[in-house]
């Protein structure tokens, strides 16, 4: 399957049929999300990926369409910080020092660029920054899926708060973005015999 016909396959599951993933596809479509590309390389987001049915059944009243949870493999939940503080951008350096075996003091120029970028924003633009880069992880995770046959739900009809706090999320340094369900597509699930509607090329594309 190239990778327009996985798309072409690919719709928002209602249903799944509580099948586990298995643990390598898994694996391969979570390093997807890792190597996703992010804005100046800082990840500002954290990916939990919730396998346990007890912790499924506990999250099921945070959700307004439950039926995704209840019967997939396994939830991802994005989350986005709202305070990327020198704490994080010290750590993200050292990782890069080690990582590229690159001695700490021939990135102070990048370090420093930013520093100053990040420091220009208040909390709520550090927050909209984070959460579109939580988008482009979502985006990777969803493609990788896709290839890798399993089908997905991208979910943002959620109590966000009571996901926080089910999932011991620190509210004042992190936030809820989109949650994903995986696994693969009940029999039952209507929906994924209908045709894909999408605009038309020449509505959707503008060639300048």
């Amino acid at each position: 399957m190239n990778y327009l016909e996985a798309l072409s396959r690919r719709y928002s599951v209602k249903k799944f049929n509580g099948e586990i993933i298995p643990k390598e596809i898994l694996h391969n479509i979570l390093e997807s999300g890792k190597l996703s590309a992010s804005s100046l390389g800082l990840q500002p987001y954290e990916i939990l990926i919730v396998e346990s049915g007890d912790m499924k059944q506990k999250l099921i009243p945070a959700f307004y369409n439950p039926s995704q949870i209840s019967t997939c493999s396994h939830l991802v939940v994005i989350v986005a910080k709202k305070i990327v503080d020198d704490h994080y951008i010290n750590g993200y350096f050292r990782h890069i020092s080690k990582v590229r075996e690159t001695p700490p003091e021939k990135l102070d120029l990048f370090k420093n660029s930013i520093n100053q970028h990040i420091s220009q924003k208040t909390q709520d633009e550090i927050f909209s920054w984070a959460e579109k880069q939580a988008y482009i992880v979502l985006a990777n995770l969803m493609y990788a899926a896709a290839i890798e046959n399993i089908d997905t739900c991208p979910m943002e009809g959620f109590r966000q708060e009571l996901i926080e706090e089910i999932l011991n999320i620190d509210q004042n340094t992190e936030k809820v973005s989109v949650t994903l369900a995986l696994g693969y597509r009940s029999e039952e699930d209507h929906f994924q015999h209908m045709k894909k509607v999408r605009k038309p090329n020449e509505k959707l594309f503008k060639f300048i």
